[in-house]
């Protein structure tokens, strides 16, 4: 049972980094399987098909990293500081992810999910499902900024929705120019976009 549940996580791991690296079309189950060491046989004993196995380490890597993102939206930490604490999690995430592959890599999510929203919807309901993820714990932070009086309560879905916007867009950037430095005034545009007279 060890060596079983060892080649499921190899697999969830694999296929995760090789989609996130390269793309979902051009990774096979032959690549994942040989870069996990893992026979063809145990892959399909695991996961029907390659979508099922996406989804499945899409769940894998958010479990893996939900814990910094509960670290990060802790209550205990001020909530401006919470979403600056995000926006340099981001920031160091994709400087470690270059200094790894000498690629910047974006968002996993984004990444496969805009490559697969109108031909596998498994695939794009669960990008969308963790973009949601994302956007709630943003929302917990502006409630409790709008309660201190850095914003209107009524702003706080629309503004958490457009932090989120604005990471995904710099990520993209970040991406296409592979230079994680797109990145390092993410946190002070996102905090202006919150509370500009905090920072003034």
């Amino acid at each position: 049972m060890g060596r079983a549940s060892d080649s499921k996580a190899k697999l969830l791991k694999v296929a995760f980094q090789l989609i996130w690296q390269q793309s979902y079309g051009s990774v096979s189950v032959d690549d994942i399987c040989e870069q996990a060491q893992v026979k063809k046989g145990s892959f399909y004993y695991f996961f029907r098909s390659k979508s099922d196995l996406a989804v499945a380490a899409s769940d894998e890597y958010w479990r893996v990293n939900q814990p910094e993102y509960d670290r990060v939206f802790s209550t205990s930490v001020p909530p401006l500081e919470r979403i600056e604490g995000y926006c340099r999690m981001v920031y160091e995430m994709q400087r470690e992810r270059y200094a790894e592959t000498g690629r910047v890599l974006g968002c996993p999510f984004a990444t496969v999910g805009c490559e697969l929203s109108t031909q596998d919807e498994k695939i794009r309901r669960k990008s969308d499902e963790i973009f949601n993820r994302t956007c709630e714990y943003l929302e917990s932070a502006l409630r409790d900024a709008a309660a201190a009086g850095y914003l209107e309560p009524q702003e706080v879905t629309a503004k958490a929705r457009a932090i989120f916007a604005l990471v995904m867009g710099m990520l993209l950037q970040a991406r296409v120019r592979n230079d994680p430095e797109v990145l390092v005034d993410l946190a002070t545009t996102a905090l202006d976009m919150v509370a500009p007279r905090a920072l003034a």
